[in-house]
């Protein structure tokens, strides 16, 4: 239709976690149009609470969406759409963010926000205790298992340090590498000189009740009683947009991004565990959404500057 104007927003937000919340929350308040995408299918959605957040330790983290979203609404500029992303195209400049009903938006810029999915080890049983007496960071929910008897069950060369890490919490651990020859004699006489069991035979199941380990079946029949523990999942982007975008990725799968969260392509940006933001915590992710949109708007400042 002639004169029919086509909206583009000032930046899409592809993702609802901390990063993108945060985000939406400083470009708000900067008076930016914004859309925020998100499907409602957090990584922590399991967890019974989310930890070292000051003003927020403890939170659920349906209570921690619940209070951003309140929050960040507020500013009559930012859109919450609960949609899923499922493809990004640029032309000339602008970016056409598509979703899975068939939906479309425009808009100048773009945040990657949609985070990690995790790829837990092929244990029976293990989902019935991910996120209530089992967990993958020490610093998120090793206060909450101190002094008990933990299993570090995990295949990567990085355990050595988790079980380090994990002694400021409990003394009383057992390393299960589930079959793999991950540790090296010198790691393993250094564990053993300190009284740490290491246990390579595969697990076989997982037991106990209510989401509480009791117990770690081994494939010999064998098992040991614990009543927690700590995983080092695979975690992969949730959202992949590399191909119809283009930008760079490091060696570990995320995207790679400068200090403030610019990716290699101009006017994509990544915060949160989407640009691998380590540890992967969520005051580590609302921080780098911050910055992320501080690298929007000084974008923005710049190009609006020049038009004029």
């Amino acid at each position: 239709m002639e004169g029919f104007i086509i909206k583009i927003y000032d930046v899409a937000i592809v993702g609802g976690g901390p990063a993108g919340l945060n985000a939406a929350l400083v470009l708000g308040r900067a008076r930016k149009n914004v859309v925020l995408f998100d499907n409602n299918d957090p990584r922590n959605k399991v967890t019974h609470a989310s930890h070292g957040f000051i003003t927020r330790d403890g939170v659920e983290p349906a209570e921690f969406r619940r209070i951003a979203l309140e929050e960040v609404l507020s500013y009559p500029t930012v859109q919450h759409w609960q949609k899923e992303v499922t493809d990004i195209q640029r032309s000339d400049n602008v970016f056409t963010v598509s979703t899975s009903d068939g939906e479309q938006m425009k808009a100048s810029k773009v945040i990657l926000s949609a985070g990690l999915k995790e790829i837990l080890p092929e244990i029976d049983g293990i989902r019935d205790f991910y996120g209530k007496s089992i967990f993958q960071c020490p610093f998120c929910d090793g206060w909450e298992l101190r002094d008990q008897p933990l299993v570090v069950i995990s295949d990567m060369p990085s355990v050595m340090h988790k079980v380090k890490l994990l002694l400021h919490w409990s003394n009383d651990l057992v390393v299960c590498t589930n079959g793999s020859d991950v540790l090296t004699d010198e790691q393993q006489e250094q564990l053993a000189s300190r009284g740490i069991p290491v246990i390579q035979t595969p697990i076989s199941t997982l037991s106990g009740q209510n989401g509480i380990l009791e117990k770690v079946h081994f494939t010999d029949g064998s098992f040991i009683e614990r009543s927690g523990g700590f995983i080092d999942p695979i975690q992969l982007p949730k959202a992949a947009f590399q191909e119809s975008l283009g930008y760079q990725t490091t060696s570990n799968g995320g995207i790679e991004t400068s200090e403030m969260g610019k990716t290699t392509v101009e006017g994509v940006y990544a915060a949160g565990d989407s640009a691998y933001v380590m540890p992967s915590q969520l005051i580590y992710a609302a921080a780098s959404g911050s910055k992320a949109a501080m690298a929007v708007m000084a974008d923005l400042t710049e190009e609006n500057w020049l038009k004029q």
